[in-house]
């Protein structure tokens, strides 16, 4: 009796000890199965949406067998010293697609968005070998990872739509992006709109002043400006004002990438383009000026003034592309020179 009864149990230790999926593992010492990981992911998505890991977690929810679900985590640096931009908006962004995953009713467990910090969690960047951050990464439920595992980044189309379409084709899910009502910016637009209907009664009788032609060119020139140097490049990726290197303790105005700007350096991209506007309206209100002297003077000057900030605005574009064979005022650059 007591052999048989022995048998049973090394066989019962052999089943559990043989059986897929559920070999246990440990966390804190503590021993841990796969229905528990899925229990504990989904705890967590169910509280914030993007689960939060340290190296461990990663470890231990990420990167160890078993695991019979998707997970996509976001590698990212959110700290203020840490001047990435890019990753909050992303982290904002990639926040929303989470949320939108875990309120729909196609919800389920075969799918988790995560997150490491590089704070939280050095060691996981190190063995990733991880070079550029806000970094996107599908860890699938069976099988080795591709090349398209890793969200590509270089285009920093960091939306929620992007991410999720991204997800799509890696997991074969497809989320529908809900993004939360912004009601702060409805009662903005509508506190904004009321303040101008409320200016523009006020000063009906002068408004023949306002929308006369200098108004209406001075702000289209206003709106052009502002455009054309980088204004919205700087919304989208949020670079710091300036830059000064700790080493040497010299401070930056222009960006040496072509590819990348300070916020000082548009502002000065756009008081350089307002000058040679300036110089262009000086030549042409030669034609209603009678004294010739006058003529010659305003004519100098409007074009001395389009020279000067043209070239500039050109040696500023040469600094940040040395392919460009051409310096300031006109000289050509060689290597011989």
């Amino acid at each position: 009796m007591s052999n048989k009864w022995y048998c049973c149990c090394l066989f019962e230790v052999f089943v559990l000890l043989a059986a897929p999926g559920s070999s246990p593992q440990r966390v804190d010492g503590k021993k841990i199965l796969l229905e528990d990981k899925v229990r504990i992911l989904t705890k967590w998505t169910q509280e914030n949406g993007v689960i939060r890991m340290n190296g461990d977690k990663f470890t231990q929810y990420v990167k160890t067998a078993p695991r019979n679900y998707s997970i996509i985590v976001m590698l990212t640096a959110l700290k203020a010293e840490r001047q990435c931009g890019a990753c909050k908006k992303a982290s904002n962004e990639y926040q929303i697609l989470a949320n939108s995953w875990r309120y729909s009713q196609q919800y389920s467990n075969d799918l988790f968005f995560a997150m490491v910090d590089y704070d939280d969690g050095p060691d996981v960047f190190q063995s990733m070998k991880i070079r550029g951050i806000p970094d996107f990464k599908h860890f699938p439920a069976k099988g080795k990872r591709y090349k398209g595992d890793t969200m590509d980044n270089t285009k920093g189309e960091f939306t929620a739509d992007s991410i999720a379409k991204w997800v799509e084709a890696r997991t074969d899910i497809r989320i529908h992006v809900v993004r939360p009502i912004n009601y702060a910016f409805l009662l903005a637009v509508v506190g904004v709109m009321g303040v101008l209907g409320i200016v523009l009664y006020c000063l009906r009788s002068v408004l023949h002043y306002i929308f006369n032609r200098n108004t209406c060119a001075f702000s289209v020139l206003s709106v052009i400006f502002t455009m054309i140097s980088g204004h919205m490049w700087n919304q989208i990726r949020d670079p710091p004002f300036n830059f000064k290197d700790h080493r040497t303790g010299e401070m930056y105005y222009i960006h040496p990438n072509r590819g990348s700007q300070f916020i000082v350096e548009s502002y000065l991209i756009m008081l350089i383009h307002c000058c040679m506007a300036v110089g262009f309206i000086m030549m042409n209100e030669i034609n209603y000026l009678k004294r010739r002297w006058g003529k010659i003077i305003l004519a100098l000057a409007g074009l001395g003034c389009l020279v000067l900030f043209f070239n500039i605005l050109l040696s500023i574009f040469k600094t940040k592309n040395s392919f460009y064979p051409r310096s300031a005022f006109g000289l050509l650059h060689s290597e011989d020179s």
